[in-house]
């Protein structure tokens, strides 16, 4: 990769790190999907005689970010909320939406097929109230561990909400708990976990979503909304999550060019999903699974480019 060998990286430490002002920066997450895209992406900006440069960062960094003017362009945002930072963000000016992508994702607990023949009822969320042992690991007793990442979700607030008997266990990255899943399934061992749909598991391995109460805006700021009328958080996630490109305000006047590319790349969940195939789980090179994701969708990535500079025309 191309990317500067950073270390990791908060809001603080961005300054220690110096780009030319003419360098079109581009964030690296946690997740092998944007990734590679990201670099797919950077390489069409590099046909159009632009300078691009990466920088690893967490997702739950980079709207502050953005708003400094340390990277420049995001390529795959996932916004589950309406009324999230994200949005706050957009409605002070922080940041550019520059439009959805034809992908719409979904987030919230699943868990492989073969785990239905031992917790029946599932996918309901009420049987995990009955079998949340199988979901032990045996280091909080009999409680189910529910596996996730770094990345900001309501889970705790759900399991005491919704009183399911649940300990939650976050990874550090994508990876491992990409590894988690293989072992589990490797062995058919119950496992419940966050996912995210587009993505490699889609293509690779079958499985539900928990149905959870559907989200209304009343199950984050009404106790007397739901099921629990005492707590808030007593629902699942939104059922749809827009996946959008998002910007550093600046961008449309300093680089009006890569403002106008932008608003031609477009994601399928399909294009997601063998992005995150192919540089996750099939760990191929940058290279190779970026040749392979392009062979792929040649047609496509090339008409991202059927368009005129606007400091040509």
């Amino acid at each position: 990769m191309r990317a500067l060998q950073f270390l990791l990286l908060c809001l603080f430490s961005y300054n220690a790190y110096a780009f030319s002002d003419d360098t079109i920066v581009l964030p690296l997450n946690d997740w092998p999907s944007q990734r590679l895209l990201s670099t797919i992406v950077g390489d069409k900006i590099e046909q159009l005689g632009f300078s691009v440069d990466y920088l690893p960062i967490s997702s739950s960094n980079q709207l502050g970010a953005l708003r400094k003017g340390f990277v420049h362009i995001q390529v795959e945002t996932w916004q589950t909320y309406g009324d999230g930072e994200y949005s706050k963000a957009l409605q002070k000016g922080y940041i550019e939406d520059l439009g959805l992508h034809s992908a719409f994702g979904r987030e919230d607990w699943w868990y492989p097929d073969y785990v239905e023949q031992l917790c029946p009822g599932l996918p309901s969320w009420q049987a995990l109230k009955t079998c949340a042992s199988i979901f032990s690991d045996g280091s909080q007793g009999n409680k189910g561990i529910y596996y996730t990442g770094p990345w900001n979700y309501r889970d705790a607030a759900l399991i005491r909400a919704l009183e399911l008997n649940f300990a939650i266990e976050r990874l550090a990255n994508a990876e491992q708990l990409l590894q988690k899943l293989l072992q589990a399934k490797k062995h058919q061992k119950p496992i419940v976990m966050l996912h995210w749909s587009p993505d490699w598991v889609d293509l690779k391995i079958k499985g539900h979503f928990v149905e959870f109460p559907e989200f209304e805006p009343g199950c984050e700021n009404d106790p007397a909304w739901g099921i629990n009328t005492r707590m808030l958080y007593d629902c699942g996630n939104p059922k749809e999550t827009l996946i959008k490109k998002t910007a550093w305000p600046g961008v449309k006047d300093k680089w009006p060019c890569v403002y106008a590319l932008m608003k031609q790349v477009n994601f399928t969940a399909d294009m997601i999903s063998m992005a995150s195939s192919l540089y996750g789980v099939e760990q191929k090179t940058e290279q190779q699974a970026k040749q392979m994701w392009l062979d792929k969708y040649a047609k496509q990535s090339k008409a991202w480019l059927e368009f005129s500079c606007p400091e040509t025309q």
